[in-house]
């Protein structure tokens, strides 16, 4: 009888031994129709997931992003005499993005992709109703959950001066904007979010750094952010810096459109696309 070194040591008819053949199907990476298929069942999942359990999900997302904003603040205001000080401030808008990734909480740009696909496959109305429920009860945590943080930043006495002037001058960043270039930076954001949950299937074991990259490229680019721009929109209105109007009409309603744009109507369906043969073969 053949030991179990010598039965690992077999050649396959491809000139590989047994145990070679075993590892190369484990690092081979994962077909796009599996990726497909891993983020449709939990965007499945969370669609059949109670008000209550999207709710808090969500407005925890709201809180937690905020981080992005106060972290880039901080290195700003610590870095500001040196030269190329923005550029490395720009990792700490990553620090928000971390927090909600890791720790499983709803993010309304993540679902423009993962509660998305299932609408795809199942083509009904009541899918459509199902989406637009999720994004409702998330989208609306998140600010909540925005609005809470931005109030903290600009009622709390909790940071220095030089803090304070960075978030504002953050503020004033994003809503220099025109509502047409909040648009067209929120389909490159909203393509960007939808990117790297469809890569995270694939990521084994980096997903720190995938997730770091991707949110660093949104703030080296000014990309605009529906969830993480409304802290600094409703900063910005707090302080008296800018109207409800100019939040809403000039922020909010273009960057959200933009999001969705990117995130569903391009990246969702491309990767549909390049998938549906598989799926209905």
């Amino acid at each position: 009888m053949a030991d179990k070194g010598s039965t690992q040591n077999t050649q396959t008819k491809e000139g590989l031994t047994r145990q070679e053949t075993k590892e190369v199907k484990e690092r081979r990476r994962l077909r796009a129709a599996v990726v497909y298929e891993i983020i449709r069942l939990e965007g499945e999942a969370e669609l059949a997931r109670t008000f209550n359990a999207l709710w808090w999900s969500a407005l925890a997302a709201g809180l937690s992003i905020g981080f992005s904003v106060l972290s880039q603040a901080l290195l700003e205001a610590q870095l500001q005499r040196f030269p190329s000080a923005a550029i490395i401030a720009d990792f700490g808008y990553c620090v928000g993005f971390l927090i909600v990734i890791l720790a499983r909480q709803q993010l309304f740009t993540e679902n423009t992709l993962t509660a998305v696909l299932p609408v795809m496959v199942r083509k009904d109305w009541s899918a459509v109703w199902d989406v637009l429920r999720l994004w409702g009860i998330v989208l609306g945590g998140n600010l909540v959950g925005c609005f809470l943080f931005a109030a903290f930043l600009a009622y709390s006495g909790a940071f220095s001066d030089a803090t304070q002037n960075a978030i504002t001058e953050i503020g004033r960043h994003l809503m220099a904007n025109s509502p047409a270039e909040m648009f067209m930076k929120g389909i490159v954001s909203g393509w960007l979010i939808a990117a790297l949950v469809w890569m995270l299937p694939s990521s084994e074991g980096t997903e720190i750094f995938i997730i770091t990259l991707i949110t660093y490229i949104i703030a080296l680019g000014d990309f605009t952010h529906i969830i993480a721009g409304s802290v600094e929109a409703i900063y910005m209105f707090l302080i008296g810096e800018i109207g409800f109007g100019q939040a809403v009409g000039g922020f909010f309603i273009p960057t959200l459109l933009g999001n969705v744009a990117g995130g569903t109507v391009l990246f969702a369906m491309i990767s549909y696309a390049q998938v549906r043969q598989e799926l209905e073969g």
